[in-house]
């Protein structure tokens, strides 16, 4: 890759910036599956990345409680430790930052002690904060939270009742210098203000409306290649624009439908009955629904508007704790992992996995580089043994737990694999998967497969949302591990029939179930490698 000399202006090496990230994602078009490799080569494109919204300045404040104070039956909190972060907006921007994007960041802050604090924090982090805007007339957003023993007591907002028009003016005139050789613009508009008036016509004349067809494309400006992201509490209030991504939570993808959606685990077989409706009210080309504890559920039209496909990820929740901002860690990972031309199914894998790393830390925290491939990392040499998985196993059925099992070669994953997958994980609690060994592939498939090492593809495998355990067998078939683990569920992907499948007499003795999902054959791994063969492209190392 070039290097830029010094002598260049920075219209040129913004440019160059930008040339450099689309050959960067040439090479990641096709890449299906997680890897510990994939942070440090998104963050190498560095991507310049626009972020305009909402500022806030998160302050933590802990100690102890010993009494009870004597106006009122309130706990006396006595203060320890204060510790303050940037949140809202300004935590997409430093979580990008942390994850190698250039982030220029757009917003209105006061000129106050919040202020000030809240640009120090992101220019310490590498954030560009030349278009925010300190106005005497703003009151910088702050959320403190008083806690104690690990459990937040009070909240305390101190928020603008107004936001300055003039203000707002200045905002806009900075938005064309912002978007400037912008890979992407992530809008984070939770309803604060700074999006409004000046601001908002200053996007949309900007960043116009691209369309989702040739079309539907209205003349060129700043927008031409760029990603568009949305992050909203009201998303329809930006569907004009077509972004190529909307972010909505549950309540703000019910508002989205004017409806009320179920609890627990309902919401999302309702989020995907009603996905044609949600892709029409954002405008958006794809929509991610973030389901917190149950992860997310991503919709794109897929050539049929009627019919949108759909992809599930699945949160891995730790015990609660003061944590907040995860859902800005999620966007801003999918965000640069978009930019960086991942595939969307990806993207939101990656996203679900930068979400986990900071979802159990106290606090308003980021995800960097390092610490999303070493999380990743975490998943190499997984696979447990049979005595191990039968532990857990057991542990699992003690909760409660519907034990759903499927094995394969799952060899160069692919989107049918991760479709499947998906699916089978919806029939139970826990899905295991068993990958057929090295040698066993061999006497399968033939002397030249599989192309990944067992330890590899169980380290991709255990990688996704959906799979909770993965193991390894050697035996012709599963049986002898389904007599082991006696699973609720035995899940088998292809173009059987539970008649067809030596597996099933084993799984129906003990009471068990035998389901057939979805094939998938333009997504079989052999035309995958036909693929490859054909182009020349070689899987990444």
């Amino acid at each position: 890759m070039a290097r830029l000399s010094n002598q260049e202006g920075p219209d040129h090496q913004e440019s160059l910036a930008h040339q450099e990230g689309l050959i960067h994602q040439e090479g990641l078009v096709h890449q299906e599956g997680l890897a510990d490799w994939l942070p440090g080569r998104l963050a190498e494109a560095h991507p310049v990345v626009t972020v305009i919204g909402d500022s806030i300045l998160d302050g933590w404040w802990d100690g102890t409680i010993e009494r009870f104070c004597r106006e009122a039956p309130a706990p006396v909190v006595q203060v320890q430790r204060r510790d303050f972060a940037p949140g809202g907006a300004a935590n997409t921007a430093m979580n990008l930052a942390a994850m190698g994007a250039r982030v220029r960041f757009v917003s209105l802050v006061g000129e106050d002690a919040g202020g000030r604090t809240l640009l120090e924090q992101l220019t310490s982090a590498g954030v560009d904060v030349s278009q925010v805007v300190s106005h005497a007339g703003m009151t910088t957003t702050t959320k403190f939270r008083v806690s104690s023993g690990g459990q937040v007591m009070l909240r305390l907002d101190d928020a603008a009742e107004e936001v300055p028009a003039d203000g707002l003016r200045q905002v806009a005139a900075a938005i064309p210098e912002a978007l400037r050789g912008a890979s992407a613009v992530v809008l984070c508009d939770y309803g604060a203000g700074a999006l409004e008036g000046a601001v908002r016509d200053s996007i949309f004349e900007h960043l116009g409306s691209r369309g989702h067809s040739p079309a539907e494309a209205g003349p060129a400006n700043a927008r031409q290649d760029t990603l568009v992201v949305v992050d909203a509490h009201y998303p329809g209030r930006w569907a004009q624009l077509h972004p190529d991504l909307a972010t909505p939570n549950a309540q703000e993808a019910a508002r989205l439908l004017g409806t009320e959606f179920p609890g627990g685990a309902a919401r999302c077989p309702f989020v995907e009955a009603h996905a044609a409706q949600l892709l029409r009210a954002s405008g958006a080309a794809a929509v991610v629904v973030t389901l917190d504890r149950e992860g997310t559920l991503t919709i794109s039209p897929n050539g049929d508007a009627h019919n949108p496909a759909t992809h599930r990820t699945w949160a891995r929740p730790q015990a609660e704790k003061q944590a907040s901002g995860a859902g800005d860690t999620f966007v801003a990972a999918l965000t640069i992992a978009r930019a960086g031309g991942l595939p969307l199914t990806t993207s939101v894998d990656l996203a679900q996995a930068a979400a986990d790393v900071v979802v159990h830390r106290p606090g308003t925290s980021v995800c960097t580089t390092d610490e999303l491939a070493k999380h990743l990392g975490g998943f190499a040499d997984t696979a447990l043994t049979d005595a191990e998985l039968a532990r857990h196993v057991e542990e699992h059925r003690r909760e409660g737990k519907r034990i759903v099992l499927t094995n394969g070669c799952f060899d160069v994953l692919h989107r049918g694999h991760t479709r499947y997958l998906n699916q089978a994980k919806q029939l139970g609690d826990v899905l295991v998967v068993a990958l057929n060994s090295d040698s066993s592939v061999r006497k399968l498939k033939g002397p030249d497969r599989p192309v990944n090492h067992e330890a590899d593809r169980a380290a991709v495998i255990a990688a996704l949302s959906c799979v909770d355990h993965v193991t390894v067998f050697d035996t012709p078939t599963a049986i002898p591990l389904i007599d082991l683990l006696r699973p609720d569920v035995y899940a088998k992907g292809g173009d059987y029939t539970p008649e067809m499948l030596q597996e099933t007499e084993a799984v129906e003795r003990y009471g068990g179930t035998v389901t057939i999902l979805d094939y998938v054959p333009e997504h079989s791994t052999t035309a995958v490698l036909e693929r490859i063969r054909s182009t020349g492209e070689t899987p990444q190392d």
